[in-house]
């Protein structure tokens, strides 16, 4: 066996932690050659690139999308109620349903041939119900697969956002994308955020990104948007043969398939394209579509997701357009959720008017992320400061992906890190009547100090105070108690009462000052409880 020298070895393992340069193990053989992308992605008579895309009535009918050297008059795909074995096991006589592709469509690439894309829609589904398909021209077939539709009212489930993938797509993406789902395997959707690819009509990127996700896009469905770099010149050729969206959104044809809207069990999702920022008419008729879709929304929950962040993390970027124009919309109506991309890191806020305690806020959330390599510096929230917002969670030189699960009362957030660690997450409460809490999951730090609010820091002998605090589970007992202050310190705290917190984590009271409260005395609220203890500024009782 050949020698490998040491100091050659260590060199190719000092540049950047990884190795440089090929090494050879064996005997002296020729140096490997980089797989042409030409050869890595033709596409064949076999399918590939399966995606699962929703329809406006996803309880009902499922869209699938994939790519394969099939005319239209042979391209098909099979479904049937998920069976409890194939193979030796044959389905019972009628159970397959065989449907003709509805659309094929084909896309000249750079890389010297055509990708041809197919989409197939499934109907007469039964709501709630697990289904089995596979997509081929009748004798060249993908694997089976299998996908459940949305039942057929509002029902528990979660699902996962992503912001930009783009860069390093081959390399450091499929980590996130598998990580997310490792976590999520019941997810029933896939929110991308735009910047998916970084070159718009790049079919090596395209493949890449198709191979990150695995079998995930064939078995979830997948809500993307487009960012910037899904235009070149227009919109990306590759776009709508892909992603056959609802025909639901603006009515203009140049936002087809890239605005639209899907009621999912509850949740609103509604997508909005942002490139057109600087597009007065085409801004317009988002502005006014959206505003009817919030309007007239029988949904308890809402996302809305588009690229460009009305409060940018990163730089110098701003995009007063989509604030100015969307941003009244998504406080007015009580949005739950703004999902955005662009920044190349994480930033998660509000707007300050909301603000209700260091940790907790009743207004919209708002967030950016980015689950590929590519990674831009933080701008210390300026961005959002100087608009009125206010950052709650940062993260630069991260990747990260979000797992939202969505309950009859609550939304649970969370984003993780590449490496599947914590980094930030928040709960939402909203009880019949809309109102709600947005809950920051607690810390050392958040569920102590002084968080408690009083109406008025100076008060006549027996006077009432309105006393509130937030951040509470739903019936959680507190403990009321007043606490002498003077230029000693804090005196004996004394119990004033016990109550319990809303269906929304809210400790609202109204309290009497007992007449031990001497004239002139300063006193503090504190309020104990198994998982907080807050207090309330000084209070002077006056003569």
């Amino acid at each position: 066996m050949r020698n490998v020298g040491v100091a050659a070895l260590s060199a190719t393992l000092v540049i950047g932690g990884f190795s440089a340069a090929p090494l050879a193990f064996g005997a002296d053989v020729a140096e490997p050659v980089k797989v042409p992308a030409a050869e890595i992605y033709r596409p064949s008579a076999m399918p590939d690139r399966l995606i699962l895309i929703p329809t406006t009535t996803p309880a009902t009918s499922q869209k699938v999308t994939w790519r394969a050297q099939a005319s239209a008059e042979f391209a098909q795909a099979q479904f049937l109620v998920a069976p409890r074995a194939l193979g030796a096991v044959a389905p019972e006589p009628g159970a397959v349903t065989t449907v003709a592709a509805s659309a094929t469509e084909s896309v000249n690439t750079s890389l010297g041939y055509a990708s041809t894309y197919h989409t197939a829609e499934f109907t007469g589904l039964r709501p709630g119900t697990r289904y089995t398909y596979r997509v081929g021209d009748g004798v060249n077939w993908s694997e089976w697969t299998d996908f459940t539709t949305a039942t057929a009212g509002a029902q528990p489930f979660s699902f996962v956002y992503f912001g930009d993938a783009q860069n390093y797509i081959d390399s450091a993406v499929p980590r996130v994308f598998r990580q997310a789902f490792a976590d999520r395997p019941e997810a029933r959707v896939v929110v991308n955020a735009g910047d998916l690819i970084n070159s718009a009509n790049s079919e090596e990127e395209w493949g890449q990104w198709y191979a990150a996700d695995g079998f995930i896009n064939a078995q979830v469905n997948n809500i993307s948007v487009p960012g910037n770099h899904e235009y070149s010149g227009g919109l990306s050729a590759f776009w709508r043969p892909q992603f056959p969206y609802p025909d639901n959104g603006p009515g203009v044809e140049e936002l087809r398939d890239t605005a639209y809207t899907v009621d999912y069990q509850g949740v609103r999702f509604i997508g909005l394209d942002s490139n057109v920022q600087s597009n007065a008419t085409l801004m317009a008729a988002q502005t006014t579509w959206l505003e009817g879709l919030l309007k007239d929304n029988p949904n308890k929950w809402t996302v809305v997701t588009f690229h460009h962040p009305v409060y940018s993390t990163t730089g110098t970027r701003n995009n007063p357009n989509v604030r100015n124009q969307w941003g009244p919309l998504l406080e007015k109506y009580g949005v739950d959720l703004v999902l955005q991309g662009h920044d190349h890191s994480y930033g998660r806020g509000d707007q300050v008017v909301n603000r209700r305690s260091s940790a907790v806020h009743n207004g919209v959330t708002y967030v950016v992320s980015v689950s590929g390599g590519k990674m831009y510096a933080l701008n210390n929230g300026e961005n959002w400061t100087g608009n009125g917002a206010e950052v709650r969670s940062s993260s630069q030189n991260t990747q990260l992906y979000q797992m939202v699960d969505v309950a009859a009362d609550t939304i649970r957030f969370e984003a993780r890190y590449a490496n599947g660690e914590h980094h930030d997450g928040f709960v939402i409460r909203k009880n019949a009547r809309g109102e709600r809490t947005v809950n920051d999951i607690r810390t050392a730090e958040n569920t102590v100090g002084e968080q408690v609010t009083v109406d008025r820091t100076s008060v006549g002998h027996k006077a009432t105070v309105s006393v509130s605090a937030y951040g509470y589970d739903p019936g959680e007992r507190v403990a009321v108690y007043l606490r002498t202050v003077d230029r000693h310190g804090e005196g004996r705290a004394r119990l004033l009462d016990h109550v319990r917190a809303d269906e929304l984590g809210r400790v609202v009271e109204r309290v009497r000052m007992p007449a031990w409260a001497s004239r002139g005395g300063t006193y503090r609220f504190f309020l104990d409880s198994e998982n907080q203890e807050f207090t309330s500024p000084v209070i002077t009782v006056t003569r």
